[in-house]
């Protein structure tokens, strides 16, 4: 069984385009799957779109990404957990990609990732360019698409819910321990909502307010709008 864990806050936007691409490209796998969409505090339609689907729903009060993947992890039955942003889309090769990676001995990994098609700043343009060189030579997963076996996922503890932020990375981290651990030159599209409401200049300030407030500053949700601010009225 593949296990694909939606976690979702005021989703409506993209929720449907995320949960379209799994339902129209895991039956080519050729093995069971499920999709458990984890609605973490939604105010807006998000629970009512992926009962749509007729996807498995699990609610909890978190507001925390860490907290919320692992919730749906507990919720899934598979013995593959592949992490999904609700504002990405799979791609066939990703998907088939990862699941090669997966039956060939790796325990985990990530893919390149591409943004969404739509006005897009001159720097968004840059990191497309730049992000899958550098994802491969650091062997960092982007958060957005996260892929391993459950085995490696509870010998790894999990994502850390001591942290609002990067929490992706110490997983990876703890992954790599167990095994093989895999960056896909195939790449999953998301969105690139929040590059089209922020200039360079804000992003690089969000990343200096990280690194100057030290290990505290991702363990409390306070100062983190970039992730949990409200979600834009255009997306």
């Amino acid at each position: 069984m593949i296990s694909f864990i939606v976690p979702a806050h005021n989703e409506e936007a993209l929720l449907n385009r995320t949960l379209t691409a799994m339902h129209e490209l895991a039956p080519a796998l050729g093995e069971p799957y499920e999709i458990v969409v984890v609605n973490d505090a939604s105010t807006d339609r998000t629970d009512e779109i992926a009962q749509e689907h007729g996807v498995r729903v699990i609610s909890v009060s978190h507001r925390q990404i860490a907290a919320t993947r692992n919730a749906g992890a507990a919720a899934a039955t598979g013995d593959i957990l592949i992490f999904v942003d609700a504002d990405t889309m799979v791609t066939a090769p990703a998907l088939r990609a990862a699941i090669d990676a997966l039956h060939d001995g790796a325990v985990g990994g990530g893919a390149a990732v591409r943004f969404d098609k739509g006005r897009l700043p001159i720097y968004a343009h840059a990191l497309e360019f730049l992000l899958p060189p550098v994802l491969q030579i650091l062997r960092l997963a982007p958060g957005c698409f996260i892929f391993c076996t459950r085995q490696a996922y509870l010998a790894a503890d999990g994502f850390d819910e001591a942290l609002y932020v990067t929490e992706e990375v110490g997983f990876a981290q703890r992954l790599k321990r167990q095994g093989r651990f895999v960056i896909l030159r195939e790449f999953v599209i998301t969105s690139a909502r929040k590059l089209r409401t922020r200039s360079a200049f804000q992003l690089l300030w969000v990343g200096l307010r990280l690194a100057l407030g030290g290990g505290q500053s991702i363990r409390r949700r306070d100062g983190l709008e970039y992730w949990y601010g409200p979600r834009e009225a255009k997306q």
